[in-house]
């Protein structure tokens, strides 16, 4: 006979708790008759959980014509939310794009103060608070993300005070001094103070955060936790990561391979590739890196002929007047540095202002020598990520900004300030003079981060925090 604690209910694992994921965006869009999942480290991270947990998924579809009817996808619900083009304008291009984005990255560019721009935000984030508690099971968990929605959690937590709430930052969270410009700095702390979790990307996020709350709001506590309204408040890191095995996997498909080595072929079988991919965004510092490589050739510590340089740069918010300025610069100084340096059938600078998809990528990833990723402030950046899991062979030195999140994780990469213009050459030169064996094992290391903490057990670190 068994023992009867075999049998006992102690021993039988709880099942999971559904969960409702509230984001700016929905996880799929329909082409044609068929639904097709959107690329991305949120959609890779949470759907596989809601396939097997169940719940739903409140975003928005990207248009204002798309009417607002759920719907079942897999084992889970879809809530779209309706948002009016004269809303998309206050609360997404205006407050959210021209106010927290530029603000919440260390003021790069001067935030713009509008308070018309905050009654949108006010209504879509209420709008947002009421979808997600019509769908919420009882005592059910509640996941949302990111700057666009910071007031839901107190909204949804006077609709719904039964849920365990969390919220996630994806950008970087502001020092005080910077967040106290904020008009409305009070509302958006008691906004985000509604959650029981509340992660960033960093501990100076953290922080940052933390230190606000305790200056602009009633909020008293620790770095780790405050307490408000009579409630307790977690506080903590959770840095995102990447799928590591599909990035690995797709690195070493057949086609990626054949498409690598023809890469090379037509860039130059000798040459080496310096590789940087970005969305065209004043945060992400292209044109300082683009200075630094042509300080490189300049000086003569490399020659067009033994190196190239590919920019990759996805179009984003190209009817704003700063980022077609951007633009604008961007290929001005590609158009100075190949008039200057190339050679014929050596092109020192190849541009493309075009988006990639992630399979797309991956032959890059596996043809570059070198990964320049050099944003003046991000709150992770995943590129980063993504090219340490396709180089299987050890191969690859990551060029790495300190202002990005990612270079917490990754001490192994080259870490430069990109205001620094010489010091990003020096870093270059040193990245391609690098010695195989030295490239070898900082690749080793980096991988070995990167796989230990993928994307799926971010979202597990943090929904066992939500779960308490």
């Amino acid at each position: 006979m068994f023992p009867s604690t075999v049998f006992s209910e102690r021993n039988v694992l709880p099942k999971p708790r559904p969960i409702v994921i509230v984001a700016n965006r929905l996880p799929v869009q329909r082409v044609g008759d068929r639904l097709v999942e959107n690329a991305g480290g949120l959609v890779t991270a949470l759907v596989p959980a809601l396939k097997t947990r169940g719940g739903a998924w409140v975003g928005w579809s990207g248009s204002s014509q798309t009417a607002a009817r759920s719907f079942k996808y897999e084992n889970f619900r879809i809530q779209p939310v309706q948002i009016s083009d004269a809303e998309i304008e206050g609360f997404y291009h205006q407050l959210s794009n021209r106010t927290l984005w530029p603000l919440y990255h260390d003021a790069i560019r001067t935030p713009e103060f509008d308070h018309s721009w905050w009654r949108p935000y006010v209504v879509v984030n209420h709008r947002f608070a009421k979808a997600t508690a019509s769908v919420a099971p009882r005592n059910g968990l509640v996941w949302i993300h990111d700057y666009h929605l910071q007031l839901v959690p107190a909204m949804l937590r006077a609709m719904r005070p039964d849920l365990r709430i969390g919220f996630f930052l994806h950008v970087p969270f502001p020092p005080e001094e910077l967040f106290a410009w904020l008009p409305w700095r009070e509302r958006i702390l008691e906004g985000l103070l509604g959650a029981d979790v509340v992660g960033f990307q960093t501990q100076a996020s953290a922080r940052n955060f933390s230190r606000a709350a305790r200056e602009y709001s009633p909020a008293e506590g620790s770095d780790s936790e405050l307490q408000f309204d009579r409630r307790r408040i977690k506080v903590a890191t959770y840095p995102i990561s990447i799928d590591f095995n599909w990035f690995a996997d797709a690195a070493a498909t057949p086609e990626a391979i054949h498409d690598a080595t023809q890469l090379r072929r037509q860039m130059g079988a000798t040459r080496k590739i310096l590789l940087s991919v970005d969305r065209l965004d004043y945060t992400k510092g292209i044109d300082l890196r683009l200075l630094a490589f042509e300080a490189l050739l300049k000086r003569r510590r490399a020659l067009a002929n033994e190196c190239v340089f590919i920019q990759i740069a996805s179009p984003s918010r190209e009817p704003v007047h700063e980022y077609a300025q951007m633009r604008i610069r961007i290929e001005q100084l590609v158009g100075r540095i190949n008039g200057e340096f190339s050679e014929p059938g050596k092109v020192a600078v190849h541009y493309f202002r075009r988006g990639f998809t992630r399979e797309q990528l991956a032959p890059y990833y596996r043809a570059a020598d070198v990964m320049i990723v050099t944003p003046l402030r991000d709150g992770m950046n995943l590129v980063a990520k993504e090219f340490v899991a396709t180089r299987s062979d050890y191969s690859g030195v990551l060029v790495l900004s300190e202002f990005a999140g990612a270079a917490r994780e990754m001490r192994q990469a080259i870490i430069v300030n990109p205001r620094n213009i010489e010091g990003m050459a020096d870093a270059f030169e040193t990245a391609l003079k690098m010695p195989k064996r030295d490239a070898r094992h900082r690749m080793a290391i980096l991988r070995t981060v990167v796989r230990r903490h993928d994307v799926f057990e971010w979202a597990d670190d943090f929904l066992r925090a939500l779960a308490g």
